[in-house]
């Protein structure tokens, strides 16, 4: 892992500022309280809509959701459990009537069946329904972003999937993605996690999934294609995947970041042979690991085909504090990444790279520490300017990050529905100014909740959002959970949300 030292180091050169400027100068945010409640918390000046919960129907021929009695084949037609912004996919080409559009990707991890199911006793067919992703049309309708009931290319991922394997042969569904991305190329990639839970939990329905090897991929699809068959990449690794990030090298060749996320894991970059787009760009190419030495990164080449993470280890690749989130700035070569925690430092932090030269094929890049997560009090706790303004929340154990294109980090923390002294949220960080290394609250999530991917609109205006299993913490049940949020409904269970935030009076969120 970092070592204490390097990462200090990293802290001082990134964190030192001049001077003290409320960060609310640039961000229209201002230091708030998260508490925690079975409700949610919203910045003020600031709205939150719900635009999809579980069971939700995704395709048109979606059935009612009967959350007592579940049906695999129906909940293979609905919103998942588990709710994580992807990303949001733009057509080349505006629409013929004038009308923004785009395909908004959601990936669902996990399903807790203490907290999906009656009784607490798992539906092993039911539970692999219920994971996967969904895309989801969406549009700019009298002055908002909303999702299209029904819309003719949303698409419902999941253990059914019949996907292609680089290189040949076949292999059914998609399991366990915790991240992705949309590529500069046009593609969605999707990061299948570590499949070793869901195959002893879905072993018994399928051999080939108690087997295993067709899973712990990165899945490459076209989001605009309904009938897009998903491709497995081989040339890209098996492992247990955090979140991936994609990118072009100054020569145009496909560049491709991947987080292995565990306690001591890698980052990964995959640098393509040819140019993207290409429709096998990502078959051919080298695979590195990331070496962390003070505050800088070299990437280690790693042998073809050679398995994973020994191989990294070999190499020298720096073990991480449970590396998550990916989020590339669009404005230039700036990567952010996203580190859970680990016991030795159990907050986690938020790390900048910027790629030597400007080019992300290049051979390192600089590293710096944005900010050490956890109660300023803390001596772990690293923040900008002079730290966090006085009564605002902290993040702790970030593990997803966007950057949009005012320079601004979007940051969900989870604390996998562990209660703590505040509510998780969402936060917005300057990289750059007064403000940087300096997170600010923009939403609170309800009890036993996390927060889970971001993505923007093109115009800016509003910010998609997953909020991630209300009501499941330690000792939850689907009939006694945390919350009932978001209906409050007697005998309805909380439900994970696809929500927007938008500013009460118009114009980009975060100002």
């Amino acid at each position: 892992m970092i070592g204490r030292r390097a990462l200090l180091a990293a802290g001082t050169a990134g964190l030192a500022a001049p001077s003290f400027i409320p960060p609310a100068l640039a961000l229209d945010l201002g230091p708030i309280a998260l508490p925690v409640k079975q409700d949610d918390t919203v910045a003020p000046g600031y709205r939150r809509d719900v635009l999809m919960r579980w069971g939700d129907r995704v395709t048109f021929d979606a059935p009612r959701w009967t959350p007592r009695t579940p049906d695999p084949d129906a909940a293979a037609a609905q919103f998942g459990w588990d709710a994580r912004v992807i990303g949001i996919a733009v057509p080349q080409q505006p629409a013929a009537d004038g009308v923004p559009r785009a395909i908004l990707a959601v990936a669902h991890p996990t399903v807790d069946a203490a907290m999906a199911f009656p009784g607490g006793q798992d539906q092993p067919a039911a539970a692999a329904a219920m994971q996967g992703a969904s895309l989801l049309n969406v549009e700019r309708q009298a002055g908002r972003w909303v999702v299209v009931d029904g819309g003719y290319q949303n698409r419902r991922l999941g253990i059914s999937t019949l996907c292609r394997v680089a290189g040949g042969g076949a292999v059914r569904g998609v399991l366990g993605i915790r991240g992705g991305c949309v590529t500069p190329w046009g593609t969605l990639l999707l990061a299948e996690g570590d499949p070793a839970f869901w195959q002893g939990r879905l072993g018994g329905l399928d051999p080939a999934i108690a087997d295993g090897t067709g899973y712990g991929f990165v899945v490459e699809l076209n989001p605009f294609d309904p009938q897009s068959v998903p491709v497995k990449r081989r040339a890209l690794g098996r492992f247990a995947h955090g979140d991936v990030a994609a990118a072009l090298s100054r020569d145009g060749r496909a560049v491709v970041y991947m987080t292995d996320r565990r306690v001591g894991g890698f980052l990964y970059r995959f640098v393509s042979s040819g140019p993207a787009p290409a429709e096998r760009a990502l078959d051919s190419g080298t695979l590195f690991v990331a070496r962390m030495e003070e505050e800088r990164l070299n990437w280690m080449a790693l042998p073809e085909g050679a398995p994973l993470p020994d191989a990294a280890q070999r190499a020298g690749g720096t073990p991480l504090d449970t590396p998550s989130g990916l989020g590339l700035d669009p404005m230039g070569p700036r990567l952010l990444l996203a580190c859970h925690g680990s016991p030795s430092r159990p907050s986690g932090h938020v790390i900048e790279l910027s790629a030597d030269g400007g080019d992300d094929g290049a051979p390192g890049a600089s590293a710096r520490l944005l900010f050490a997560a956890g109660n300023p009090r803390s001596p772990q706790a690293r923040y900008g300017g002079t730290g966090l303004p006085p009564g605002s929340a902290w993040p702790e154990n970030p593990d997803t990050v966007t950057v949009d294109t005012r320079g601004r980090a979007w940051i969900g923390t989870d604390r996998l529905g562990r209660i703590g002294a505040q509510a998780e949220g969402l936060f917005a960080c300057d990289l750059a100014g007064p403000g940087r290394g300096v997170p600010l609250p923009a939403y609170g999530a309800p009890r036993g909740a996390s927060v889970g991917g971001a993505a923007l609109t093109p115009d800016g205006e509003t910010l998609f959002f997953g909020i991630r299993h209300p009501g499941a913490e330690p000792g939850a049940t689907f009939d006694r959970p945390g919350t009932r949020w978001p209906e409050f409904e007697a005998g309805v269970p909380p439900r994970s949300v696809l929500a927007g935030l938008t500013r009460a009076g118009g114009g980009p969120v975060g100002g």
